[in-house]
This record gives C-alpha cells, structure tokens and sequence, in this order.
C-alpha cells in the first residue's frame, strides 16, 4: 500500500479525497510543481482501487519523443510501417483493467490529443496499422507541473480533452508551504539512507534542521531527499550537521537574510520581524539562532562559523554586535 508521509492538514485532506475517488471509474488530473509527489498520489488512488489487483502503467509523454508516442500508447501491427518487423502492443492494452498514469500529459502533441480524446470517449483504442479497433477498460490519471486551464487558454491544449480529463482535479501544495513536512521527511529520508548505506545516523543537530526549514525548496521533494542522501553519504559523525547540507543558499530565507550589502551594514533583503512563516518564530529569529548555534557548533571560530553559513567574516561579525547590543550575545 502506497504510504504518503505527511503533517501538512491540506495535504492529509487532499489524501483523503484521493481515497474517496479511489473506488470510481472518474479520471483525475493531478497538478503541482516538479517533485511535489504526484506519482505517489497516482499510485495511491489506484492501489485503493477496486483495480488494485490489476496491471499499473506509467508514461512519461514528456520523455518520449512525439513520433514514439503514439506507438507507445496505442501499439502496431507488423508491417504497419518500415521497420515494424514484429507487433508491439500499446500502453493502453498493458493497463487493461487496470490504470495508465499519463505523467506530464501537457507535453502531448495537439495532434495525439484528439485521439486520446477518442479512447477516453468511446473505450477503444486504434492501433496503427491495424483493422479494427480494441475494445479497452483503462481508468486515466494524468499529471501535470504546469496549469492545463492555462494551455487551453493560450491554445496549446485542447479544451474538450481537459473537461474531459478534469474530472477530479488534485492540486498539490509545494514542500514550502507545507512547512512543518521539511523535519517529518529529512527524518524519513535520513533513515532510508542511513540503512542503504548501513550508517547508523542518530539524526540532525538542531542548526541543520533550521537550515533546511528555511529553504524555499524549488525542487521540492525530491530536492531534499538528494540533499539528505548526499548528506547521509558525506558525514562522518553520529549527527548531521549543517557543514553536511549542500543546497542553493539562494533559495534559503536565512541566507537572503544573511547577503552582504556593499551600502549598508545591514543584509540586502530585509524582512519585517513580524514574518511568521513557522508558527510563534520570526525569520529573524531563526537567522539568529542559526548564527549562534553554528557559532557554538564551531566552538567560537567566526572563520569556521561564515565558511560554514556562506557568509563573510564581516557580515559574521556585524550580526554579532547587532545581537551584543540587545544583550543576546556577550
């Protein structure tokens, strides 16, 4: 049984309402940004199906080139062109009974479309090359990182085929908006990997975790198990710590916080101290802390401290008197 590991509320009720559609006949698009899971919700639905039992199939229409495709979904009959030496049968007839997820659907052809249309209305696909058509029972799921109503809109999608696909429509949040899932999965991942790569990690010093809870995360999911497994793979203590977290500091909240300023002492983005992004804790907060504990961490090296946040010394030392005066830091 497909497991999707979650805190998030919207995300527990999005499952929930993939659960309740599991058992219909409906197609279901699923929409959300590269990583976000939308294959892991896909293989949920059917696996609470009553298809469960039945063949599971998945197609990249995005990595297959436009020629191919076709073939791919549909299948050939011998001889239906040149170098077709023997039959190959389609995606479509492999999911029989079963469920054939359409992964990137957008990247489809506008041609191929009208005939996947066809399937989806009548329950028959036409194989090329052949004689008649094959009756097929096959329950759609389609995904999609971009807006399909937009492709429609800019002529791109046929609109009959989204309706038609549309039937059930899951949007997935990012991983940035599911702020208290970043600890949940490090925690996930950093046992899977500890046990693949027979480590016997205790877990994270509490910087590393605020490091990775201050990222945006763009490549969602999947961007934080590459950087837990690296991770994993690179220490050699009993704990991770934030020296271990390789990741695009662009993108982290703290670092923006952290940018030298060549004009003003302060960092280039300023952000409001009644931020809260994590409940009861400010970004400036988070910044502090992290600065602090990696200070501790390094045993009171600045040096060792700025190399390790992707700071200079200045910027380092700066902070510091900023929190010496408000008596935080002696």
């Amino acid at each position: 049984m497909t497991e999707i590991i979650t805190s998030d509320q919207r995300m527990r009720e999005l499952i929930q309402l993939a659960k309740t559609v599991a058992p219909s006949k409906a197609t279901v698009l699923i929409q959300g940004e590269s990583g976000t899971g939308k294959e892991l919700v896909a293989q949920l639905i059917h696996s609470n199906s009553s298809r469960s039992n039945r063949p599971y199939i998945a197609i990249n229409c995005a990595a297959i080139p436009e020629s191919l495709l076709e073939s791919e979904l549909f299948g050939y009959e011998r001889g239906a062109f040149t170098g077709a030496v023997a039959a190959k049968i389609g995606k479509f007839e492999l999911a029989h009974g079963g469920t054939l997820l359409l992964d990137e659907i957008s990247e489809m052809d506008f041609r191929l479309q009208a005939k996947l249309l066809r399937v989806l209305q009548e329950g028959e696909v036409d194989k090329i090359g052949g004689r008649r058509p094959i009756s097929v029972d096959v329950r759609i799921i389609a995904t999609t990182n971009c807006s399909l109503a937009e492709s429609v809109k800019s002529g791109k999608f046929r609109e009959d085929l989204y309706y038609r696909l549309n039937v059930v429509n899951l949007t997935l949040p990012p991983l940035r908006e599911r702020a208290g899932d970043v600890r949940i999965l490090a925690d996930y991942f950093m046992k899977l990997y500890s046990q693949k790569n027979s480590k016997n990690i205790q877990g994270f010093l509490h910087e590393a975790i605020t490091l990775l809870e201050a990222h945006r995360w763009p490549g969602n999911i999947r961007e934080l198990e590459n950087v837990i497994e690296r991770a994993v793979i690179t220490t050699h203590s009993l704990w991770i710590s934030p020296t271990e977290i390789h990741m695009d500091r662009n993108n982290s909240n703290v670092s923006s916080q952290l940018t030298d300023s060549n004009n003003s002492e302060q960092s280039e983005l300023e952000i409001e101290s009644s931020s809260s992004w994590i409940p009861g804790r400010t970004l400036n907060d988070i910044e502090r802390n992290v600065i602090l504990e990696a200070l501790k961490y390094h045993h009171g090296n600045r040096t060792h401290t700025a190399k390790a946040l992707g700071i200079s010394i200045r910027t380092l030392r700066n902070k510091l008197a900023e929190y010496r005066m408000i008596g935080i830091y002696a």
